[in-house]
């Protein structure tokens, strides 16, 4: 009985242990939420407004731009991947990582070869454990992102692009992370990045619209020389921001439901030990009786 008390008092002392990292983890995730929210939301006006300006020139222009024009036959599609730098938050990585899967075996049937951009430690774990090759990879700084690295992104991306396919560039390029819907839901997503989608288009005027009117100085050409960049820059700056503050709601959630459990399994051992302690002390009290007993019948 002694050892087995002992071996459940270890056992609610790892469990305590494990609750005080938990909470911690939970309380950290807490409070860098709401920043990440905030970042996530500061980004979203100049978003619109670049997405805006795309969609009219790409709209009411009648430019055949790089960007814009598919390729009649193409070939190879780059997929780029968003997933953390660290672990402990729950399917947040394993979700995008099994949408990627998916999505490569779509492209695949499609008769595309499929090249890899890697953002984010858990990515390139994945790929580097299954012997998978990957064009460039990205880690560090994926629950704070930064524009720089989403300005480099984007700079390799477009050159991929604009790259014959011959030469190693790419046809079609799809980015996958995780959306920030609640503190309870992150959803991943699957965005073809280039030839340009417009997310928000614009539509035909209608009696009660009024559009935004635009200059396209030198031409429209120019403009989108300069214009598509940058919205490809923002896009995937917005697609690390959703993913940051996707990555905090996850591993909030998933450190308060470790913080749950420490909890379940301290009472479940605390029971365990309480009812150990007591057969002990009753098999104690049991020895004593029988002993007084004995030697009561040995002196008669």
């Amino acid at each position: 009985m002694g050892a087995q008390l002992r071996v459940y008092r270890q056992r609610i002392r790892s469990a305590q242990t494990t609750k005080k990292i938990t909470r911690a983890m939970e309380l950290i995730s807490a409070s860098r939420i709401q920043k990440a929210q905030a970042r996530v939301a500061a980004s979203a006006p100049y978003s619109r407004a670049v997405t805006r300006a795309v969609s009219a020139v790409a709209t009411f222009s009648n430019v055949e731009h790089v960007l814009t024009s598919e390729a009649e036959n193409p070939r190879r599609a780059a997929i780029v991947v968003f997933t953390s730098d660290r672990g402990l938050a729950g399917a947040f990585s394993s979700q995008i990582l099994r949408e990627v899967g998916e999505l490569a075996e779509k492209l695949s049937g499609e008769g595309k070869e499929v090249v890899y951009y890697l953002v984010g430690r858990k990515s390139v774990g994945y790929f580097a454990f299954r012997r998978r090759e990957s064009e460039r990879q990205w880690i560090g700084g994926t629950d704070k992102p930064e524009f720089e690295t989403a300005k480099e992104i984007g700079g390799v991306l477009v050159e991929k692009f604009v790259q014959d396919t011959d030469e190693g560039g790419v046809d079609e390029i799809h980015i996958v992370y995780n959306r920030f819907v609640s503190m309870v839901t992150q959803t991943p997503e699957v965005v073809r990045l280039l030839p340009l989608e417009v997310v928000e288009g614009i539509d035909e005027p209608g009696d009660q619209a009024i559009l935004p009117l635009y200059e396209f100085e030198p031409d429209a050409d120019a403009v989108l020389n300069g214009l598509l960049p940058v919205y490809i820059e923002s896009r995937i700056f917005n697609a690390m921001l959703q993913s940051a503050a996707s990555e905090h709601a996850a591993r909030q959630k998933a450190m308060k439901s470790a913080t749950d459990n420490a909890d379940a399994l301290i009472r479940d051992y605390t029971r365990l030990a309480n009812n150990a302690r007591q057969s002990e002390i009753t098999q104690q009290i049991s020895e004593i009786v029988g002993g007084a007993d004995a030697l009561s019948s040995a002196k008669k």
